[in-house]
């Protein structure tokens, strides 16, 4: 009996490092393609989109130079600022 779980222990372990095995091979396979240059999708004929044209947008008053809304550092939180000298 004691063989008999033995055999199947064996058994196991050879088909688990046979998958591992074929799967090594195939994911090398995949990576061999890719590296080849070789695309999955091939195609003789160009698909093309709706034709767009064009247009200008409507008249805005252009902007002569951005400007700050607040000149000068910006105040410390209460919690940052240093204590009051004595």
């Amino acid at each position: 009996m004691n063989t008999h779980k033995r055999n199947n222990v064996k058994l196991l372990v050879a088909v688990k490092g046979g998958s591992g095995v074929v799967a090594m091979g195939a994911l090398s396979m995949a990576v061999a393609q890719q590296q080849g240059g070789q695309s999955l999708a091939k195609s003789s004929n160009m698909n093309v989109g709706a034709t767009s044209t064009e247009t200008t947008p409507p008249g805005v008053e252009a902007t002569a130079m951005a400007a700050p809304a607040m000149k000068g550092p910006a105040p410390l939180p209460a919690e940052e600022q240093s204590p009051a000298a004595p």
